[in-house]
């Protein structure tokens, strides 16, 4: 899809206002970029709420009708029922998750890198919007971005054993040279979706390694420390209805 800033990827199979960016935006300090995402999500920068990431599991909530700025907690989960703010997650390879719920009219968005993903940072969301706001999983509609694919997601042992430690499956993993392993990142938080209960005809993921793409987003792994910054935000705010195609890669 083609905004006013350039190019962006959405899930047709969303049924909410959402967005994942594209390498026209770096997304680091420039506010002009920021303002005009900001405005494909039909907000004011100030009602774009993110949190400082720090590859754990911590969830903030917000909540319609809280008092005061946002503070832009330190966590990894972001959970709404709030139509006036859009939330979201920023990416360079960890994997992007949009959760939304038709029936509650509620919304997550969860940031999970290898660390993430291996403590169950997909799963965890499911279970704040469950305790937040009433969720069921069956309900809940999910749209995993680009990110790290298994092509390039080279891991080593150390990484396998904290997903088998927490009790990741290893099934995700392929085996490499020696003793290195490559990470089905996209994979593993299809499958956290599904075991938390979604409906796997629910779950949906654009496909697109950020590396292997970085022509048309950003990846850590290919620009290294200076890389660019993906988006993936959601709101509340109805934006189509949902059908059966698989997510939009407009950025191709």
């Amino acid at each position: 899809m083609q905004e006013p800033w350039g190019r962006a990827l959405r899930c047709t199979a969303l049924p909410a206002r959402h967005l994942f960016t594209s390498r026209d935006l770096r997304l680091r300090d420039d506010e002009s970029e920021w303002d005009a995402v900001a405005g494909s999500m039909g907000v004011t920068r100030e009602r774009l709420l993110l949190v400082r990431q720090v590859h754990g599991t911590d969830v903030a909530v917000a909540r319609a009708g809280r008092a005061g700025a946002w503070d832009r907690p330190q966590a990894d989960i972001i959970v709404t029922d709030d139509p006036e703010v859009a939330i979201g997650v920023r990416v360079a390879d960890c994997a992007p998750v949009l959760l939304f719920d038709p029936v509650r009219r509620v919304a997550g968005a969860a940031h999970a890198g290898w660390r993430g993903t291996a403590a169950f940072a997909s799963a965890a969301a499911i279970a704040a919007l469950a305790r937040e706001f009433g969720s069921r999983p069956a309900d809940l509609v999910g749209a995993i971005g680009p990110c790290l694919g298994r092509c390039c997601g080279e891991v080593g042992p150390e990484v396998v054993d904290a997903f088998v430690a927490n009790g990741g499956d290893r099934a995700w993993f392929t085996p490499g040279r020696g003793d290195r392993s490559f990470l089905d990142l996209e994979r593993a938080n299809r499958d956290q979706l599904e075991r938390a209960g979604l409906d796997p005809a629910r779950v949906f993921s654009a496909g697109l390694c950020t590396k292997t793409h970085r022509e048309r987003l950003h990846s850590y792994r290919g620009d290294g420390a200076g890389a660019g910054r993906l988006l993936a935000a959601i709101r509340v705010a109805a934006d189509r209805a949902p059908d059966a195609r698989d997510c939009a890669a407009a950025v191709r």
